[in-house]
């Protein structure tokens, strides 16, 4: 996915934070596919469908000796109720899988505390509506400060405060 492949961004009226997600399908075109971007970053997923932004989310990701790895990968499995087979049977909920060495998208508790073995975590409510939307063979790019001249939190600062001086008549 390209930056000028997207045409719409959701406009909340607060960033997001660890734990929270906004999705909203109202704009975008229906069925078909969607296409997932994972700033690091951030620490935010992005989804599009048709260019339209439809969800977001803060997210885990790999640390350390286990980092997620950037690119772009298909979704090659889905899975909705998996369990690690090498991490002591941890559920991940709703798993994407992106990679067959076990990096995927999942449920998981988000506190910026903690870290993945590679993987992507988001809220599970937030995996839920993803896992509904994505389709096996989407595309997801892993990637680093993704379009910063729109998603940027000074960018995003500047946006609510005009928006507050228009709303306030200043």
């Amino acid at each position: 996915m390209r930056p000028t492949d997207v045409t719409m961004v959701m406009e909340l009226d607060s960033p997001i934070r660890p734990g929270e997600y906004a999705w909203d399908e109202s704009g975008a075109p229906v069925g078909g596919g969607v296409r997932v971007v994972v700033d690091l970053s951030a620490q935010k997923l992005y989804v599009y469908r048709g260019g339209v932004e439809i969800g977001r989310t803060f997210i885990l990701y790999g640390v350390d000796d286990r980092p997620t790895p950037l690119g772009t990968f298909p979704i090659l499995q889905k899975d909705a109720d998996h369990r690690s087979s090498t991490y002591g049977d941890a559920p991940m909920p709703y798993t994407l899988r992106l990679t067959w060495d076990g990096v995927s998208i999942h449920g998981s508790d988000i506190d910026p505390q903690y870290g993945t073995h590679g993987c992507i975590g988001v809220p599970v409510a937030f995996a839920k509506l993803l896992f509904a939307a994505a389709h096996l063979g989407d595309s997801v790019l892993v990637t680093r400060d993704w379009m910063p001249a729109i998603y940027a939190p000074t960018h995003l600062a500047a946006l609510e405060s005009n928006a507050g001086d228009i709303a306030t008549g200043s």
